[in-house]
């Protein structure tokens, strides 16, 4: 999900080629500054408290007997525009591969959180963007007709529904390896206005867009870690899902242009005659075809001469479902190039108000940019269609469809749809628990979007490189902006901006740039998405994925960024002079730790000649020292050393990073 980040923090990628060999010695004179760190709590012993097993492998992959439960689902459904009401069947199709028993079943029914007095509506302040903005209306879910049946037959149980979530008590549990269970119920709801900035309904002067999500009960996770995941939807955090086939029928009024996750598998029926033609055209374009103009919208020939129609779809092997429907949609759409060969759709679909080319006119650029980059860089998207639509929410996905703050311009356009389809692979390829782990998609799709952006039509959007000592005296270690472990809800939400999005992002950044080498980061970081694509994924498998890939121990820096809070701070203790029979042969540079947190040594060295070198010291040095003396062979006068010239790393107090000879 996208929101504003102050500039100051915001995600550049940063580069600086370090070359330079240099010997170096430990500090073996003088008293030691004062200093908080400490070697044997930075590179302490048994950071992974829990062997690897036959379920999740000590190399951060999916063991030989990893399982995961399925679910697919059925649903026809309707939208009533003039109530603002979803309604439908849902028939859940719900198999339990795990080794377990399961006498009763979970469901999560998110739409209950905007009920008067739900436990999101009690804990939620009225200025946050995570309730209903203080919109009076019905919320929640009504159901009725539930069942439960194996085979057929119908399947005794009891049933009770405690705010966001549903138990079914089954009379005889669902047996282990296997077993299939179908859950049935109709029900409705109030669509809110503006749903936790996830879900909603926008007045555009063309009609109402209806941006549709967490629309139907969906089944909880049952997992080898928690067993059943049943956090609330308080409305801060996002989703933790099931993958399955989700087929689904929606009926809308026939003025309506529908859109949503997967294959639209009945264009023919929906369509004019002529859209239907550049609908097809569109499939062989790499140019934007326009299969509704700005210039239609209003023009009533645009739309089949029915009372209603109904769009159906099929997403496969997904966690999830979306759509949109208006009257008010520009239409646009465009082939996507796979690296395989397979091909795909990119859609557009905005109101006239957002349609320039200054704003979404050119969505479909940008949702294909964005598709073929991340999928040849990182994995190839498995879905048929990405479909990007333009309303009141400030950027949400969902497997095959984004929903975009409608009045973002330019870099902002094109940064929303970027950042938003970059989570088609955190967490809709890759499914961590967004409920608990929010930087496991939010961060890791930070990082991504910022190689994106350089990659963008030669730079266009190109972010600003990011100074990370200033990021260090300000949000590094900073005891008052929480801890990037703790779930979304249980974090300021004045601080979800630098935990999720851009703290993960920045030391991603610094591990791939810094610490491992772009080759080895993207090598590791790859078998991570490979391995746990359509699977879920805890923050230990990402840490041991990555040792394994890179062939690197970085528990010192899980610690250091993930576990803890803790601070950077380098300093230049000392440069002195080195001479052999009176003559010049180099200089000692003492190096001080002085924070808790370590980091590999860069330092730029200038001589009297012009010379400039740059050393980097790997951070294996501060393994048992808090000082560490560099060795610079010269024989010319050394006028300056800085440490971390280019400011890549968080050094939270820059001013003891610089000796001059002038001033000594």
């Amino acid at each position: 999900m996208n929101i504003r980040i102050n500039k100051l923090i915001a995600l550049c990628l940063v580069g600086c080629a370090l070359v330079f060999n240099a010997s170096a010695q430990q500090a073996s004179t003088g008293a030691a500054p004062a200093t908080n760190y400490n070697s044997s709590e930075a590179f302490g012993p048994l950071f992974y408290t829990q062997n690897g097993n036959e379920f999740r492998s000590a190399n951060g992959a999916p063991g030989a007997k990893y399982w995961q439960n399925r679910v697919d689902y059925n649903i026809t459904a309707s939208l009533d525009e003039t109530k603002n009401m979803v309604s439908g069947t849902v028939t859940i199709t719900y198999k339990n591969n795990s080794p377990d028993k399961l006498p009763y079943l979970w469901l999560q029914l998110d739409q209950n959180t905007f009920k008067e007095n739900s436990r999101g509506a009690q804990i939620t302040p009225s200025r946050s963007r995570y309730g209903a903005q203080g919109e009076k209306f019905d919320g929640g879910y009504k159901i009725n007709n539930v069942s439960v049946s194996q085979k057929t037959a119908a399947v005794k149980f009891t049933s009770i529904i405690e705010d966001t979530r549903m138990q079914i008590r089954l009379d005889q549990p669902m047996a282990a390896n296997g077993d299939i269970v179908t859950v049935k119920m109709d029900y409705s709801y109030i669509v809110p206005k503006e749903g936790s900035d996830r879900t909603g309904h926008l007045t555009t002067q063309n009609g109402e867009i209806f941006a549709i999500a967490q629309w139907f009960p969906r089944m909880c996770v049952y997992d080898d870690v928690l067993g059943w995941n049943t956090l609330p939807y308080w409305g801060g955090g996002e989703f933790y899902c099931e993958y399955g086939d989700i087929t689904y029928a929606i009926t809308a009024p026939a003025t309506h242009i529908v859109m949503g996750s997967g294959e639209l598998l009945n264009p023919q029926e929906v369509f004019t005659a002529e859209q239907l033609k550049r609908w097809n055209a569109a499939k062989l374009s790499d140019a934007t075809v326009h299969i509704r103009s700005a210039e239609e919208v209003t023009d009533p020939k645009s739309r089949p001469a029915k009372d209603k129609l109904t769009w159906k779809f099929k997403i496969i092997n997904a966690r999830d479902a979306a759509w949109a429907s208006s009257k008010a949609f520009v239409l646009d759409a465009a082939r996507i190039n796979f690296p395989s060969g397979r091909k795909g759709l990119a859609v557009s679909a905005q109101p006239i108000e957002s349609n320039g080319a200054d704003g979404y006119g050119r969505g479909v650029e940008y949702v294909k940019s964005s598709i073929e980059h991340y999928s040849t860089k990182w994995f190839e998207y498995p879905y048929p269609m990405a479909v990007n639509v333009a309303t009141n929410i400030g950027g949400m996905e969902y497997p095959g469809i984004v929903f975009c703050g409608w009045k973002a311009k330019k870099g902002a356009a094109w940064g929303v749809i970027d950042h938003e389809f970059g989570h088609s692979w955190f967490p809709m390829i890759v499914g961590s628990n967004e409920r608990k782990y929010g930087w496991m998609d939010e961060g890791f799709n930070t990082f991504i979007n910022g190689i994106s952006a350089q990659n963008f039509n030669n730079g266009e959007y190109k972010p600003r490189v990011t100074d990370m000592n200033r990021v260090g005296k300000g949000a590094i270690g900073n005891l008052a902006l929480d801890n990037i472990m703790l779930m979304p809800d249980g974090m300021q939400e004045r601080n979800i901006g630098i935990n999720l999005y851009s703290k993960p992002g920045w030391g991603l950044n610094i591990l791939r740039d810094q610490i491992l080498g772009e080759d080895r980061f993207d090598y590791a970081f790859r078998q991570y998405i490979k391995n746990w694509a359509f699977k879920h994924p805890t923050p230990f498998d990402f840490f041991r994925s990555m040792e394994n890939g890179a062939g690197e121990d970085l528990a010192w820096f899980w610690r250091s960024w993930f576990l803890n809070n803790w601070k950077m701070d380098q300093g230049i203790a000392s440069v002195a002079a080195v001479k052999k029979d009176d003559k010049l042969t180099g200089y000692n540079i003492t190096v001080v730790n002085l924070e808790k947190m370590p980091m590999p040594i860069i330092l730029q060295v200038k001589t009297k000649s012009g010379k400039t070198d740059m050393i980097k010291i790997p951070v294996d040095v501060w393994m048992k020292n808090s000082t560490w003396t560099v060795s610079y062979p010269t024989t010319d006068e050394v006028v300056s050393v800085t440490l971390d010239p280019n400011k890549v790393l968080p050094d939270s107090n820059p001013d003891n990073n610089t000796w001059t000879a002038s001033a000594n």
